[in-house]
C-alpha cells in the first residue's frame, strides 16, 4: 500500500512529489501519469518563460508563489547545472489609451515587491532595437528555461530517492475511504492513505471521481505560435509583451526568445475542440460537447465574443496575426514567420462565465486537487508543491 499517489506527471505534479519527499523522507509515494512520457502537455508545450508576478492580484497565490517560484526555479537551475537566463523583459504600450493600463501595471509590480521601473522610447530603444512604443515597463526578474529538462531532472531526483514512477497509467475511477484510498488504473486498484491529483487538463474530472463538486470546469485553449526565421532572430533580443487586457486571462500575442535557440512569436488564444487538440483539425466528442453543455461557456462568450471573433480571425489569417505583431515590431512580414507546434492551456471556468483567475486548490476526505493551474504554474511549480505537501496531514492520521 502507498502513503500517497501523485497523478499527472506535468511540472506541478512532479515538483509536488518533490515537495512531498522533502516533508515525508520516508513515505511510499507512487508517481502515475497516463502518457507515455513526463511533461507531454502544458509543461513539454511551454514556451519557457520564466514569470516575474507582475500581472496578479497583489496577495493571490499566483502573486505569490510566481515571485517566489521565478527564485526557487532560478536556484534550482543553477544546482542541477539546467539552462537558464534571467534575461528580462520589457511590457510595452503602444496606443495612447494603453498607457493608463501600462501605470496600472506598474502599480500592481511594484505591489507585488517587484524590482522594476519604467523606461522611455529612447530608453526602450536601448533594450530592443526594433520595437516601437510610448513607454515601457522594464521587468529584470524574467527568464527563460527549458522546463522539460527541469522535468527530467526531478524525474531522475525522485527515482534517486526510490519513487515509483508510473507511465502509461490513466486513471479511471477513485474511491475515497475512511483511511485509505482505492485509485483504479488501467484495471489494476492501487491502494493509498492519500491521493494528490495534478491532472491539468483533466483535474476537474479526477476530482468528481471522487465525489467533490466544485463549481467549474476545464475549458481547454489552444494557443498557436509561429517561429521567426533564422535570419531574422537579430529582431529580438529578449522577451517583449504588449499591455495585456485587464479582463482577460491572455497577454496577447508577444515575442519570447528561448533558451535553446530561437524565437516565438504569439499565441493567438482559441478554444480547442479537444483537451489535447494541438491542432486545427483536432476533435473530441465528449471533450466538445462538455464545453457546449457547459453554461459558463456560453456565459464567457456572451461577453468576450468580439476578442473571440479577433483571435479567430488570426488563427485563420496570417496577415492578421502578423498585424499584431507589427504593433511591437512594425518591421516584420509574413515572409519572417513559420508555423510551430502550440500549445493547450487547461483554464478552469466557473458556471456563471467567470474564468477562475488564481490557482485553485480543493481539498477532499483523502486527496488534494489542484483544479487550476496555468501559467505562471511552470514558473510557480516548487512553491505550489511545498503548498500541497504542506496540506496532506501526517502520514498515517
Amino acid at each position: 500500500m502507498d502513503d500517497i499517489i501523485i497523478i499527472g506527471g506535468g511540472i506541478v505534479g512532479l515538483s509536488t512529489a518533490y515537495a512531498l519527499t522533502e516533508r515525508f523522507p520516508h513515505a511510499r509515494l507512487r508517481v502515475v501519469e497516463k502518457e507515455d512520457q513526463w511533461a507531454k502537455h502544458q509543461t513539454g508545450n511551454n514556451s519557457g518563460v520564466i514569470h516575474s508576478g507582475i500581472y496578479y492580484k497583489p496577495g493571490s497565490l499566483k502573486a505569490r508563489f510566481a515571485k517566489a517560484g521565478s527564485e526557487q526555479m532560478k536556484d534550482f537551475c543553477a544546482k542541477y547545472d539546467i539552462n537558464y537566463e534571467s534575461c528580462g523583459k520589457v511590457i510595452v504600450a503602444t496606443k495612447q489609451t494603453e498607457l493608463p493600463l501600462l501605470q496600472n501595471l506598474f502599480e500592481r509590480g511594484l505591489a507585488n515587491g517587484l524590482d522594476i521601473f519604467m523606461i522611455d522610447p529612447e530608453q526602450l530603444k536601448v533594450e530592443e532595437p526594433y520595437v516601437q512604443g510610448l513607454q515601457a515597463i522594464k521587468v529584470p526578474q524574467a527568464g527563460i528555461v527549458d522546463y522539460k529538462q527541469v522535468c527530467e531532472t526531478l524525474v531522475l531526483l525522485l527515482k534517486n530517492q526510490g519513487i515509483e514512477m508510473v507511465l502509461n497509467t490513466e486513471i479511471n475511477d477513485i474511491y475515497e475511504h475512511e483511511q485509505s484510498v482505492e485509485v483504479i488504473a488501467n484495471d489494476t486498484i492501487y491502494k493509498t492513505s492519500y491521493v494528490v491529483n495534478c491532472g491539468g487538463l483533466h483535474s476537474d474530472r479526477i476530482t468528481k471521481m471522487t465525489g467533490l463538486k466544485p463549481d467549474l470546469q476545464i475549458v481547454p485553449f489552444r494557443g498557436e505560435y509561429y517561429e521567426l526565421k533564422e535570419k531574422k532572430h537579430h529582431l529580438v533580443k529578449n522577451l517583449i509583451y504588449p499591455v495585456p487586457n485587464p479582463d482577460f486571462p491572455f497577454l496577447g500575442v508577444h515575442f519570447t526568445r528561448m533558451v535553446n535557440g530561437g524565437v516565438e512569436a504569439g499565441p493567438n488564444a482559441l478554444l480547442s475542440l479537444k483537451r489535447e487538440g494541438y491542432r486545427k483539425t483536432d476533435f473530441d466528442l465528449k471533450d466538445f460537447t462538455e464545453v457546449m453543455f457547459y453554461g459558463g461557456f456560453w456565459r464567457l462568450a456572451a461577453k468576450y465574443w468580439q476578442e473571440g471573433a479577433r483571435e479567430l480571425w488570426r488563427s485563420y489569417n496570417k496577415k492578421a496575426f502578423v498585424k499584431s505583431l507589427q504593433e511591437l515590431i512594425p518591421s516584420i512580414q509574413e515572409d519572417d514567420l513559420e508555423s510551430a507546434p502550440s500549445g493547450v492551456r487547461a483554464q478552469a471556468l466557473q458556471s456563471n462565465g467567470k474564468l477562475v483567475d488564481d490557482f485553485f486548490i480543493v481539498t477532499g476526505k483523502r486527496s488534494i486537487h489542484v483544479c487550476n493551474a496555468p501559467s505562471p504554474a511552470a514558473t510557480a511549480c516548487f512553491p505550489i508543491g511545498r503548498e500541497i505537501a504542506g496540506r496532506v496531514p501526517e502520514i498515517g492520521t
